[in-house]
């Protein structure tokens, strides 16, 4: 049963059906980062704690590399999304709106691309 007024129907107001799939995947984001952060948790340790070399060594073991790329993809997925949706309640004119929504999910691109990198280039060059 449609409980919209014939006008709204008849323009297509209502739901964009987008909200969905954006809240489950804050939520998905944030159950995934839960596991992922224990292995963040032992390399912050190891960086702290022990010589470069074997931090290195750890985190150039192909289970611990995933681990920490996958938390630096769903860490700035999730801010993203978090992001998104701070601005999309609290600015009122539109056009700023898709403005800072496009510069935020630049910006975390950037940052994901620049720690990815970084990753890859500690695990390589060593």
């Amino acid at each position: 049963m449609d409980f919209r007024p014939p006008l709204a129907k008849a323009l297509g107001l209502g739901s964009a059906k987008t909200g969905t799939s954006h809240w489950w995947m804050q939520r998905v984001t944030a159950v995934a980062l839960v596991p992922l952060s224990f292995p963040l948790l032992t390399l912050l340790n190891l960086c702290f704690n022990e010589p470069y070399r074997d931090t290195v060594a750890w985190l150039a073991t192909p289970f611990n590399t995933v681990c920490i790329v996958a938390w630096l993809l769903a860490v700035f997925y999730h801010a993203a999304l978090g992001l998104q949706v701070v601005i999309e309640d609290y600015v009122a004119n539109e056009g700023a709106k898709i403005a800072a929504v496009w510069a935020v999910n630049l910006a975390f691109l950037f940052l994901a691309l620049a720690a990815l990198l970084a990753v890859l280039r500690i695990i390589l060059v060593g």
